[in-house]
């Protein structure tokens, strides 16, 4: 089976719009970028790697088991794109690579909502699905969270017993973002919000066209320099794995889109500490666990400045976050993280 089910940017006509917008000065950036896209949709795909068991559920969400004897260490991804991210193929996967070296990594699978899922918003995210699994376990985890996955985490960690908090590349001050992306967002969920409240479900390719939009020569340019790469080569299939990959993604229930764009991101009510989690504010300060926060120093969808700012703060090399987890830089992230995990005292 293909890894996709649609082997081109999500939404194609946005991308093609953006095109013609950003490079019409620049016939050869178009041609460019259009022979990468044609060799990105033409190109064969691996193999999938089959799921990680599931151990666990709790309604649509699953809890899934990567195996191992060591502490136990679960992994809460993005809703925005699959959790796959983690485990992304046979030699990129930071969920078995911490497996072979004596841990037992767990990864939370927010599953498919429906439109029975529509008033489940952020915080009912943590409240009805992450405390209760967290809860499962026979001593207390290793939390770590992943771009608004660590958002979720952030607020489990305060509400809960974990062993210890480590985040990668989680927004929590959205003034961060900056004026002018907080403004194109807004804007994009107005225009989206009729037919959210309509169908219950933010659509997968809304959320991919306002991060498109915080860069779309970004964009632009990835694809023409696919064009450039040889097919064979490892970077091709990096690039390949990362972009089915951002290309797939379910939607969100109504109520957790209106909660992200009118909550946090337009008022920014982590960072002012006004967001309310099972009844109370959150705040970082509630998390008497060890933590550790891992920066993208240089990432367009999760700017530095959003970062939560927990004490030990480490840079988690630059560019889209996705090629710090899944692509080639276990020097950048896998070994530290793995090393601090390694340095938590022993369970009481």
């Amino acid at each position: 089976m293909d890894f996709a089910s649609q082997h081109g940017p999500r939404p194609l006509p946005l991308f093609l719009a953006m095109l013609r917008s950003e490079a019409t000065a620049n016939p050869e950036l178009v041609q460019r970028a259009m022979e990468g896209l044609r060799r990105f949709q033409a190109a064969k795909r691996e193999r999938s790697m089959r799921a990680l068991p599931v151990r666990r559920r709790r309604g649509r969400v699953k809890l899934r088991d990567a195996g191992g004897e060591g502490r136990p260490v679960l992994f809460v991804p993005s809703l925005i794109n699959p959790p796959s991210i983690l485990d992304l193929s046979r030699d990129r996967s930071l969920i078995r690579w911490l497996r072979g070296r004596g841990f037992h990594p767990w990864l939370i699978d927010w599953g498919t909502p429906g439109a029975k899922d529509r008033d489940m918003d952020v915080a009912g995210h943590v409240e009805r699905f992450l405390l209760p699994l967290i809860a499962t376990f026979p001593e207390p985890p290793v939390l770590v969270g992943y771009c608004l996955g660590g958002t979720l985490a952030m607020a489990a960690a305060a509400r809960s017993k974990v062993a210890g908090f480590a985040t990668i590349a989680a927004p929590w001050h959205f003034t961060g973002y900056g004026e002018e992306a907080r403004a194109a967002m807004t804007a994009i969920w107005a225009a989206i919000k009729p037919t959210s409240e309509a169908l219950g479900l933010v659509p997968m390719e809304a959320l991919q066209a306002g991060f498109w939009q915080l860069d779309p020569a970004r964009t632009i340019a990835k694809y023409a320099g696919f064009a450039d790469l040889d097919p064979r080569s490892e970077a091709a299939r990096r690039f390949i794995r990362l972009e089915d990959w951002a290309n797939q993604g379910a939607p969100l229930p109504h109520a957790f889109g209106r909660e992200l764009f009118e909550e946090l991101i337009a008022l920014d009510r982590p960072g002012q500490g006004q967001w309310r989690v099972a009844g109370d504010i959150v705040t970082p300060s509630q998390c008497d666990a060890p933590s550790v926060e891992f920066v993208a120093t240089a990432d367009r969808i999760v700017p530095a400045a959003t970062a939560i700012g927990l004490a030990d703060r480490r840079a988690g090399g630059t560019g889209h976050v996705g090629m710090v987890v899944g692509g080639r830089a276990e020097e950048q992230l896998w070994q530290p993280l793995a090393d601090w995990i390694a340095a938590l005292p022993a369970p009481r």
